[in-house]
């Protein structure tokens, strides 16, 4: 992360902004929408379903995985991504508890 002394947070807020960063893209948010509609991993029909350019979409999927919001595996001359289930209920539970933290806020300050 560069100049932005990511020592000086804990690992939680340290992962928390990079998958943040890595939702911060429409095109990702399309991406992820579409594999849990589906439910099962998909191969190669992200194109068509997104409206972009092959590469460009690979370049995102590289983007969700570093993270590890979906999971790949290589099927012959194709590679398949699907939601990756014990990532997904991590970040899940790290904004519930983010968002609790929220409400219990005494918004009286201001």
């Amino acid at each position: 992360m560069g100049v932005t002394k990511t020592e000086i947070f804990n690992q939680e807020q340290n992962e928390l902004a990079q998958m943040m960063k890595a939702l911060g893209h429409p095109a990702r948010i399309a991406i992820i929408q579409h594999l849990l509609k589906q439910q099962s991993c998909i191969c190669g029909d992200l194109v068509d379903e997104i409206g972009l350019a092959q590469a460009t979409i690979s370049q995102h999927l590289r983007e969700l995985k570093a993270v590890g919001i979906i999971k790949g595996s290589i099927e012959g001359t194709s590679v398949c991504y699907c939601i990756n289930e014990i990532m997904w209920n991590h970040y899940a539970d790290t904004f519930k508890n983010l968002f609790i933290d929220l409400k219990q806020f005494n918004n009286s300050c201001c």
